[in-house]
């Protein structure tokens, strides 16, 4: 039997943890990076969407590019890129820079997140050792989430805001020495290339939707420009599906979204990420932007958040082996919904922690149970042999819906907060949101004005809370109804793959 190199472990946890922090580090600092840079709703979400929408995008073809050049490889390339965008952003000195940062920074943990779990697989042919090494893995990331928005809150607390990106340039430098060092190097080029048509196709699609929906609040619906990505986001998608149809070797199968379970698992997949980064969203433009919390105590609701999974992650390894799939997403979606809509009744001025515990409680118990069975109701879904592109495909449509959540929700929140306003305001404070939106008002507007703009930031944050629950909701409704087993499998996924699969 085989085991894994307790090395190759370590360098594999240290590089999926470096890639997990870099997600969380901005949520309790997005208040200060408005301050700082006096930006916008919508140039507040291009930050966590900077990173992710990378993520989502080169996850599929960086597992491809692990497979023909050797995984070793990838991952020392992908914390060297990972620390240079992190380094960008610790030296930001407006908004386009922190952007540019956190998309080399994305770049980098979409080489990591995959390489690194297949690096493990690869190392532990044996069902029972990858079990371990994987549930050790997925700790590493649960561990990485909670310190994330910890390290963060206390280093803007007492230093600039900018100080929090420092830990993750470190650790990006460290998981590319370590991984040259200690990894054990693998490939599996056999009937694997690049499906550049499709990779391509795929970038502008989602990247000019995303473009759309986050700049067409701000900008109106029918501006030319925002007309104009969206007509280049259908274009892009449509030549997709047609690049898919015809190549060799496709990153997605078509013939997937002919399987009612699996497209229903994928669209619940979307559903559930965007109602929970959205939602942290909307806490944390709320704490930090509007009521001007420090990123301290602003940061305190995201260490609870994902402390939880870290908490229940031996229960739910249990849990996953007896109980299906799909029941355990929909009793992860119905306490979200609960926790979002308790959120959205909050008045926006309460900031006490004791009042969001409850509601944090259920969104992240809600939120491990999802995450834990996402991918296996979709995988469960589909034959044996499409095991692999259904779980490739779910974390593309997983990480798209994290980039989706703070997009949508912003501009719903900004749009209602901008309509509130009008004849509220008057010469200065009206230019004020007029050129930069209401959250410029609640920082540098009258005493009058900046009353006036957080009661209508309170009333557009909360619908959009609304919408994440409602979101949440429909899921758990779709979830037992539409979700099904594949009942030509004949294996079952075994544990060590289930929880691979979850995360």
């Amino acid at each position: 039997m085989k085991r894994i190199d307790s090395r190759t472990l370590i360098a594999c946890c240290l590089a999926v943890a470096a890639a997990q922090m870099c997600i969380t580090v901005p949520s309790p600092i997005n208040g200060e990076i408005q301050a700082a840079f006096g930006a916008s709703g919508s140039q507040v979400a291009w930050v966590s969407s900077a990173f992710i929408l990378p993520t989502a995008i080169l996850e599929l073809n960086f597992g491809v590019v692990g497979d023909l050049f050797g995984r070793k490889k990838l991952l020392v390339v992908g914390g060297f890129v990972l620390a240079l965008g992190e380094l960008l952003n610790a030296t930001a000195q407006n908004i386009t820079m922190l952007w540019i940062g956190q998309a080399v920074a994305g770049i980098g943990a979409a080489a990591l997140f995959p390489t690194s779990l297949a690096v493990i697989a690869a190392a532990t042919p044996e069902q029972k050792d990858r079990a371990k090494a994987v549930s050790t893995w997925a700790l590493s990331i649960s561990i990485a989430s909670a310190v994330g928005p910890l390290s963060s809150g206390v280093l803007a607390t007492v230093a600039d805001f900018r100080v929090a990106f420092v830990p993750p340039v470190v650790l990006g430098i460290v998981v590319g020495v370590t991984s040259w060092v200690l990894v054990t190097d693998s490939r599996a080029p056999e009937g694997r290339t690049l499906d550049w048509p499709g990779q391509i196709s795929i970038a502008i699609g989602l990247t000019a939707l995303l473009w759309g929906v986050i700049e067409g609040g701000e900008r109106g619906w029918g501006s030319p420009e925002i007309v104009i990505a969206l007509c280049v986001a259908a274009v892009a998608l449509v030549f997709f599906v047609f690049a898919e149809r015809r190549s060799a070797s496709p990153m997605f199968h078509l013939e997937l979204l002919r399987i009612p379970s699996f497209a229903a698992a994928a669209v619940v997949a979307l559903a559930g990420m965007f109602g929970f980064i959205g939602t942290a969203y909307v806490v944390s433009i709320r704490l930090g932007a509007v009521m001007h919390l420090s990123a301290l105590r602003a940061g305190m609701p995201f260490v609870i958040l994902q402390l939880i999974p870290l908490l229940l992650a031996p229960v739910l390894s249990r849990m996953l082996t007896k109980i299906d799939a799909r029941w355990l997403l929909t009793g992860g979606l119905i306490p979200m919904a609960v926790g979002q809509f308790w959120i959205a009744a909050l008045p926006v001025t309460t900031t006490s922690l004791l009042a969001f515990l409850g509601p944090v409680l259920l969104l992240g118990a809600g939120f491990i149970c999802v995450v834990s069975s996402l991918t296996s109701a979709a995988v469960n879904a589909v034959p044996i042999k499409m095991t692999g592109m259904a779980s490739g495909a779910t974390s593309l449509v997983r990480e798209f819906g994290q980039g989706l959540g703070p997009a949508v929700i912003s501009t719903v929140a900004m749009s209602i907060a901008s309509s509130a306003l009008v004849g509220k305001l008057s010469g200065k404070d009206a230019g004020i949101e007029a050129a930069a939106g209401p959250l410029a008002v609640v920082s540098a507007g009258s005493d009058s004005a900046r009353a006036a703009a957080q009661a209508a930031l309170g009333h557009g944050l909360a619908v959009g809370v609304v919408i994440c629950g409602c979101v949440s909701l429909t899921g758990a409704l779709v979830t037992p109804l539409m979700v099904r087993n594949n009942s030509e499998r004949r294996t079952e996924v075994g544990s060590g793959e289930t929880a691979a699969q979850a995360v």
